[in-house]
């Protein structure tokens, strides 16, 4: 159960709800392959996700999303109502969205996602809701819903003086610099992070290479990709690097900084970039006064928690596990 109160919403997440079916197995398929494995499903999405971890790390959150009117709808209702999320969703004659994911035993992932009801998120949906955005805190949306929907959360956050967060996953999708510009705070990992390097700033970096990238040169190109606001690249086992502008620090004392990742014994490592983006979100929305890195480190534990249990949504820890696993 969530530590969050009902009420005016300190986090508001606009995204996916996805119904996930997980199988787990020795290796993840080849082309061709046939494996045997351990089948389970359970909530997911990486809107849901995120909400879930936002709410369970203290924060009253908001849900906008859409969904269909199925079982998966009505699995999504009755989990938001258990972890005390205000879930404000658009009814689709669409089927709410679906995960096949595999896990294999390094506890890394593949997936496949059917966005179903994702895909008819509207504007004029998320307009309906200016109140409720422009009370929280911090908006936090991602890319699993129409672009246009997206843009439309992040600047009715901008527009009331609140923080706009743009989570840049999943890493196939294509974003347009207008709408990068919309955010006062983004989040890739590595992938995502090289993805933006290839289309805005014509740099050609592999993804497993963003990591060794010297810490000059990689907030240099954090700066060209986002002139005005932070950029907060994820980096798994490496914990992440933060670049802000020069006269925007958010607290810290550096424009630029590494964070190493938290030690962890992951089982699974499905939705841990959500627990990192839910996190933050909800830190930056309880203590709006404090440095950005210790906004950061609270993000990082409660990621690596996270991988320690199977599942996306259901791994979500509250508050109290966090505090026990990273004390003090």
């Amino acid at each position: 159960m969530s530590n969050a109160s009902p009420g005016t919403p300190q986090v508001v997440i606009v995204g996916s709800f996805n119904v996930d079916h997980v199988w787990r197995t020795d290796a993840l398929p080849q082309p061709g392959a046939t494996h045997s494995g351990d089948y389970a499903s359970g909530p997911g999405g990486k809107g849901f996700n995120q909400a879930t971890a936002a709410a369970r790390s203290g924060a009253a959150t908001a849900f906008l999303c859409a969904l269909g009117d199925d079982v998966g709808g009505q699995l999504a209702r009755a989990l938001a109502t258990a972890d005390a999320i205000d879930l404000r969703d658009q009814r689709s004659d669409a089927p709410t969205g679906t995960a096949g994911i595999f896990v294999d035993a390094q506890g890394r992932n593949s997936i496949v996602i059917g966005p179903g009801a994702n895909a008819t998120l509207t504007s004029d949906f998320i307009e309906a809701q200016t109140s409720a955005i422009a009370d929280a805190v911090v908006t936090l949306a991602q890319l699993e819903s129409p672009l246009d929907t997206v843009a439309t959360s992040l600047r009715l956050a901008r527009e009331a003086g609140r923080i706009a967060i743009l989570n840049p996953a999943p890493a196939n999708v294509a974003v347009p610099r207008e709408l990068l510009a919309l955010a006062d705070v983004l989040t890739p990992n590595e992938t995502e992070c090289a993805g933006l390097f290839a289309r805005h700033l014509g740099e050609r970096i592999d993804g497993e290479a963003i990591a060794s990238l010297d810490s000059p040169r990689l907030h240099a190109l954090c700066r060209d990709l986002l002139p005005g606001g932070t950029v907060v690249v994820t980096l798994g086992a490496a914990g992440c690097f933060v670049s802000h502008p020069d006269n925007a620090t958010r607290g810290d004392d550096s424009a630029w900084y590494r964070l190493s990742a938290e030690s962890a014994n992951p089982v699974d490592t499905t939705g841990a970039g959500d627990a990192f983006n839910g996190a933050l979100a909800a830190a930056l929305a309880q203590r709006p006064g404090a440095a950005f890195n210790i906004h950061l480190r609270q993000a990082n534990r409660y990621a690596a928690l996270s991988t320690e249990r199977p599942g996306a949504a259901l791994s979500m820890p509250n508050r109290e596990e966090l505090d026990v696993r990273f004390p003090g």
